[in-house]
């Protein structure tokens, strides 16, 4: 038995998430439909972490294990050739097994990075719908940047959990948020060791109300502080959120790569 992981880029518009539904309308089904028809027997799959509706990713990872013998390269081009436009396995490769423990797509990794793309201006651009969040009203990222200060080190992120999160404990540690802006098109990085359900797009949400201007930057370590989801800004859009990175120990030799493949990332 090996166990085998892959780098997966999709595109979320058409897909209702990651995980599996009945309605087969997920990236996990669609990957694991193509699987199928290339290996001819049933896979299932973990990955690092799960995506919602419209969410993108530039390299989800997952694992899978299997008995087949097959070249790395072959579960790349053998997979693609069966699955649609949206998605694609961009690499391959078979997890050390004597590197000190079992390889986890999920419980292996040391952070998550994600990005929020912002198209910030008066009129929305059909070119951009479903890739970016749009926000008309003016943006002061400097004043963005101060408040997203207070979120870094390790906290309880209560106020910017989903009601229907499953993780186990909500204080995570948050190790960098850059704000970068080209014109108008504003992309917010954010790195933590996990993330709660929602929890960058809740975050984003309430950066915004501050570089709109309606609270101050020190609003966002009150909310931090009151533990109190109802106190924070609304879950902003998902069309703007990147799954970009997933962190693991070189032990792991994984042929990982930083593909931007949208000019403002």
């Amino acid at each position: 038995m090996k166990r085998i992981v892959l780098g997966v880029q999709y595109d979320g518009q058409a897909w209702h998430g990651w995980q599996t539904q009945p309605s087969g309308r997920t990236v996990q089904d669609t990957l694991e439909t193509a699987m199928k028809r290339f290996a001819l027997t049933e896979i299932a799959t973990t990955c690092a972490g799960r995506t919602d509706a419209g969410v993108h990713a530039l390299e989800q990872v997952v694992h899978f294990d299997t008995t087949l013998d097959r070249d790395m390269f072959s579960w790349v081009r053998g997979v693609n050739a069966f699955l649609p436009p949206s998605v694609a396995v961009r690499w391959a490769c078979e997890a050390p097994p004597d590197a000190g423990g079992e390889f986890h797509a999920r419980f292996s990794a040391t952070a998550r990075t994600y990005h929020y793309v912002i198209y910030n201006h008066p009129v929305r651009s059909p070119l951009l719908a479903g890739k970016a969040g749009w926000v008309f009203r003016p943006l002061d990222v400097d004043r963005m940047r101060t408040a997203a200060q207070y979120l870094l080190g390790t906290h309880d992120f209560s106020s910017f959990r989903a009601a229907e999160c499953q993780a186990k404990s909500p204080v995570k540690t948050m190790h960098e948020i850059r704000i970068a802006q080209r014109g108008d098109i504003i992309v917010l990085t954010l790195t933590a060791n996990a993330f709660l359900h929602h929890m960058v797009r809740n975050i984003v949400g309430s950066l915004i109300v501050v570089g709109n201007g309606n609270q101050p930057p020190e609003w966002l370590s009150q909310i931090l502080g009151c533990r109190d989801r109802s106190r924070a800004a609304p879950t902003f859009m998902p069309d703007g959120l990147y799954l970009a990175t997933v962190s693991y120990d070189a032990k792991w030799q994984l042929p990982q790569t930083a593909t931007n493949v949208l000019p403002w990332l």
